[in-house]
C-alpha cells in the first residue's frame, strides 16, 4: 500500500501589514528642503529674531564687503582647506608660497556692519539626485529689513569691479585681477604705429563714449563695432590692452570673452555674454580671434544678439582676427555691426624706423650697447618683410646672447643683431615653406616657434614678460 504524505507549512499566517510598513519606510525618503528645515530650526533657537536665508551665488562674498567685520563664535565650525600655490616668480621675489582658502561645511559667526550685529550661519550640503553642492547662509537679526540692507550692500559691492576685468569662459563670468594688472602695464606709447593711424583708433574708441548725446540726438542706437585685423605679430594684442586700459581708467568696464563654451551650447554662452554687457553698459567688450569664436553654426544667433530686439546701447564691441577673409560678409561687411576696420599689416619702412628707434631709446642708458643712428638705418633696411614680432625677437634674442660675458667680449651689439636677423629670416622662410606644404598647420603669433604673449594667455594666469608689441 502506497504511503502518501502531506507537508504542512510552518511559516504561519502572512504579516503583510508589518512588512509593508517596513518596505515603504525603507524605500521612501522624506522630502528634505535644507533651507526650510534649517530656517525652522533656527526660529526655535532664536524665537524673537528674524531669519533671512540666502543662497551663495557665484562669486558672492558677504564677508568680503569692506565694512563687514567677522568673528567666529562656534568652535564646532567645519571647513575644508584648499591650498593654492603662488606663481613661482612671486615666491622667488619673497612673496608667500601660496594661500589657504576655506570651503565651509558648517560655520557660525558674528558679523558687524554699520551699527548692527548679525549672527550668520553657513551650511553646505549635497542637494538633489545630481549631487550638487549648495551653500546657504542664514542671517539672524531682530530686523529683517536690516538683513536685506546688508545683502543689498554686499550685492552692490559685488557688482562693481575693483581692479578687475570680467572674463567669460567655461559658462561663467569671473573677475580677474591678474588680467587687470597685465592690461594696466600697457601704454599707448608702447604701441608702435603711425601716429595718425594710432590717433584715429584712439579717437574712435574715446569718441564713442563721448558721443552718447549725439547718437541719441540722431535717433540711432548708441553702439559700435570695430575690427582690428592683419597677420600675426603686428600689435593687435597690445592695442587691445591699451584700449581696455583707457576704458577702465575712464570708468567704462572692460569685458573679455575668452570662449563661447557653455553647457547649453554656444547660444547659451552668447545670451550670458550679451546680457552681462547690457547690464554693465556703457562698456567695451573684447572678442579676440573672432574667426575662431564665430562658426557657421553659431553665426546666425550671434548676429541676432548684435542687432536683435534687445538694445545694446552703450556697447563698444572690439574684435580682432588674423584672418579677415574667413569672416562671413554678413558679419564683417554689414554696417551697424562692425562699422570700422583697422588693418595691422607688416610694418613698412617708416614703422620699422619708429620701432628700431624705440629700442634705441630704451637701451640708451645701457653702456654695454652701442646703438648709433647708422645702426638704426642698417637694421631698418635688414628687417624688410619682418612683422613687429620678428623685430622684437631680434632685440630680445640679441640681448640674451650679450648677457653671456664671453659673447659680450667678442661681439658688438650691432654684429649680434645682424646675425639674429639672418637667423630669423631663415626661420621665416622655413616656416613659410612648411605652411605652404601643410596649409592646415596653425600659424604661431609671429610665424616661428617664438610665441608672442596674447590676452588669452594672460586670462589663463600665465607669467608674462613686460609687453612691447604683439
Amino acid at each position: 500500500m502506497a504511503h502518501s504524505s502531506q507537508t504542512t507549512s510552518t511559516a504561519g499566517r502572512p504579516t503583510t501589514g508589518a512588512f509593508y510598513e517596513f518596505w515603504t519606510r525603507q524605500a521612501s525618503a522624506q522630502l528634505s528642503e535644507p533651507s526650510v528645515i534649517c530656517t525652522e530650526a533656527l526660529r526655535k533657537l532664536h524665537p524673537d529674531a528674524a531669519i533671512v536665508a540666502f543662497s551663495d551665488a557665484s562669486g558672492f562674498n558677504l564677508q568680503g564687503l569692506p565694512d563687514v567685520k567677522t568673528t567666529s563664535v562656534e568652535p564646532q565650525s567645519i571647513s575644508v582647506k584648499t591650498f593654492t600655490a603662488a606663481a613661482r616668480k612671486l615666491s622667488r621675489q619673497g612673496g608667500a608660497a601660496g594661500k589657504i582658502t576655506d570651503s565651509w561645511k558648517f560655520a557660525a559667526m558674528k558679523l558687524t556692519w554699520e551699527t548692527d550685529e548679525f549672527l550668520c550661519y553657513v551650511v553646505q550640503y549635497v542637494y538633489s539626485h545630481q549631487r550638487t553642492q549648495l551653500t546657504t547662509h542664514f542671517l539672524v537679526h531682530n530686523s529683517a529689513d536690516r538683513c536685506h540692507a546688508l545683502l543689498e550692500a554686499a550685492g552692490a559691492w559685488q557688482a562693481q569691479l575693483h581692479e578687475e576685468i570680467l572674463v567669460f569662459d567655461e559658462a561663467l563670468w569671473q573677475k580677474h585681477h591678474g588680467l587687470w594688472a597685465e592690461v594696466h602695464k600697457a601704454n599707448w606709447a608702447d604701441v608702435i604705429l603711425k601716429e595718425e593711424f594710432k590717433e584715429q583708433l584712439m579717437d574712435d574708441v574715446e569718441g564713442f563714449f563721448d558721443s552718447e548725446d549725439l547718437y541719441k540726438g540722431l535717433a540711432v542706437p548708441w553702439k559700435r563695432g570695430i575690427i582690428i585685423h592683419g597677420p600675426p605679430g603686428n600689435g593687435k594684442t597690445i592695442t587691445l590692452k591699451a584700449i581696455m586700459k583707457t576704458c577702465s581708467d575712464r570708468g567704462f568696464a572692460p569685458l573679455y570673452v575668452k570662449s563661447f563654451r557653455h553647457h547649453r551650447g554656444d547660444e547659451g554662452a552668447m545670451v550670458e555674454v550679451f546680457n552681462k554687457a547690457r547690464e554693465m553698459a556703457p562698456c567695451v567688450m573684447v572678442l579676440e580671434d573672432l574667426d575662431s569664436l564665430i562658426t557657421d553654426k553659431n553665426r546666425s544667433f550671434f548676429l541676432n544678439q548684435l542687432d536683435g530686439l534687445e538694445g545694446n546701447d552703450g556697447l563698444l564691441l572690439i574684435a580682432s582676427t588674423n584672418h579677415l577673409e574667413k569672416l562671413d560678409v554678413a558679419l564683417s561687411g554689414r554696417p551697424s555691426r562692425f562699422d570700422r576696420k583697422f588693418a595691422f599689416d607688416d610694418p613698412d619702412e617708416r614703422e620699422r624706423t619708429l620701432y628700431v628707434k624705440y629700442w634705441q631709446k630704451k637701451l640708451e642708458s645701457n653702456s654695454a650697447v652701442e646703438f648709433s643712428d647708422a645702426l638704426v638705418e642698417e637694421l631698418v633696411s635688414a628687417t624688410a618683410g619682418f612683422s613687429f614680432a620678428y623685430c622684437k625677437e631680434v632685440f630680445i634674442s640679441s640681448l640674451v646672447l650679450l648677457a653671456n660675458p664671453k659673447r659680450a667680449m667678442t661681439s658688438s651689439f650691432g654684429d649680434v643683431t645682424k646675425g639674429q636677423i639672418q637667423d630669423l629670416r631663415l626661420q621665416m622662410e622655413k616656416a613659410k615653406a612648411q605652411a605652404a606644404a601643410n596649409p592646415s598647420t596653425q600659424e604661431t603669433d609671429n610665424g616661428t616657434q617664438v610665441m608672442v604673449p596674447r590676452i588669452v594667455r594672460m586670462a589663463q594666469g600665465m607669467a608674462m614678460a613686460q609687453p612691447i608689441v604683439g
